[in-house]
């Protein structure tokens, strides 16, 4: 299982988790699409937010192995924002591989892909 080094363990002040300190004895914990209703509590959004930010900083457009990352938190984002880069995609393996859709991210997390960065570029702009 590889280890993504500098990736968050968790989101700042809680525990919700991001990331597994080792292998399943069992083997990998099954990766499914698990659906987001509108009436979810506010620290689980902030949760979704903070993992796509930090899936975005360290993989940007690339694609990446699932690795050590939590596969409950990926199952949030499976399906929509993350999508496997491979064919066929084991949902099982360590190793498999995954990538950000961009564009569905951009929708459901603004922030993230430089919603306030957006607004410094037009201040710059103005001097």
């Amino acid at each position: 299982m590889e280890k993504h080094r500098g990736f968050p363990s968790r989101l700042p002040g809680t525990d919700f988790q991001f990331t597994i300190r080792r292998a399943a004895k069992g083997g990998p914990t099954k990766i499914i699409r698990r659906e987001r209703f509108r009436d979810r509590r506010p620290p689980d959004r902030r949760a979704d937010e903070g993992f796509m930010a930090a899936l975005w900083a360290q993989f940007g457009e690339e694609p990446f192995v699932r690795g050590n990352l939590d596969a409950a938190r990926l199952s949030w984002l499976f399906g929509r924002e993350v999508v496997p880069a491979e064919e066929p995609f084991d949902p099982q393996d360590y190793d498999a591989l995954l990538r950000i859709d961009v564009e569905v991210a951009r929708h459901s997390f603004p922030d993230v892909f430089g919603g306030a960065a957006q607004e410094d570029d037009e201040e710059d702009e103005d001097w």
